[in-house]
């Protein structure tokens, strides 16, 4: 599948651990409409092989994660196309980093966004949308959408507020803030923050740790998790009910206790 990709790395760089490098970096991995086509792909490939089982995103070279979408002008073929249609524009978003942005907010397995240089605009809203996000100490993020009179409207009108509080994502956006990892960590926007040199061995050995847990447990407690920030508890409750009667009588669960019984590591097969 790599050899089909001309803007994105896809590779296993880990046992069970997939990983998808932006790779434009001469442009500081700034989305193009193909880069989102062939996110998509590599998500999807990642999705349906069972014998994947957590995922990280990145950008290639040492200045950025992501800067938001390309705006200079370098595909104007494609340019002119969505300028030709009176619903090209939405349509570009809705078929591009909008589909990107759901598609891993809908994955059942784990995403960690490894962070170096900056993430901003569209690069923020991406490492948002994964579950857990490993920023190098010199990284950078923010908002710079309204710096140039767009919109965060790849998800981050969403995805900001529920990271740091709307008052907060109002202040970063509109002033197009950006904040060192250290501070953004303190706003939310990171999970967590580690020294440049061991940015990739850690966040690799956290995925790996993630892809050693019961693959069933994992995938069905992300599941419950994100549907619980939408629903009330009596609905996350009656979720739960539903999720126990496909883990609880699974192969997993009777290798966990037996390992526990026996003083053992596990060896989960997600079955």
């Amino acid at each position: 599948m790599t050899d089909a990709f001309e803007t994105i790395l896809f590779d296993e760089p880990r046992p069970h651990v997939a990983r998808i490098t932006l790779n434009r970096p001469a442009q500081m991995n700034a989305y193009s409409f193909r880069m989102t086509q062939e996110l998509l792909a590599a998500i999807a490939a990642f999705r349906d092989d069972d014998g994947l089982r957590a995922l990280v995103i990145t950008g290639a070279g040492e200045r950025a994660f992501c800067t938001g979408g390309d705006i200079s002008g370098a595909d104007a073929e494609h340019s002119r196309k969505v300028r030709s249609s009176p619903m090209g524009h939405g349509r570009e978003m809705r078929d591009g980093m909008q589909a990107v942005v759901l598609a891993l907010r809908r994955l059942d397995k784990p995403s960690v966004a490894m962070i170096r240089g900056f993430a901003v605009a569209g690069g923020l809203a991406l490492a948002l949308a994964c579950d857990l996000r490993i920023a190098g100490a010199s990284a950078r993020l923010g908002d710079t959408s309204n710096k140039v009179g767009l919109l965060p409207d790849e998800g981050g009108a969403w995805l900001f507020p529920r990271a740091m509080g709307l008052d907060r994502a109002l202040k970063m956006t509109l002033l197009h803030e950006i904040y060192p990892a250290s501070v953004a960590k303190d706003l939310g926007l990171v999970t967590e923050v580690v020294g440049d040199p061991v940015l990739e061995a850690h966040t690799l050995d956290l995925c790996e740790q993630l892809a050693a847990k019961a693959p069933l447990a994992v995938r069905l407690t992300k599941m419950m998790m994100a549907k619980a920030m939408e629903t009330p508890l009596e609905s996350s409750l009656a979720d739960a009910q539903m999720a126990v009667m496909i883990s609880n009588p699974s192969q997993d669960v009777r290798e966990g206790v037996a390992a526990f019984r026996e003083k053992r590591p596990p060896r989960f097969e997600g079955r």
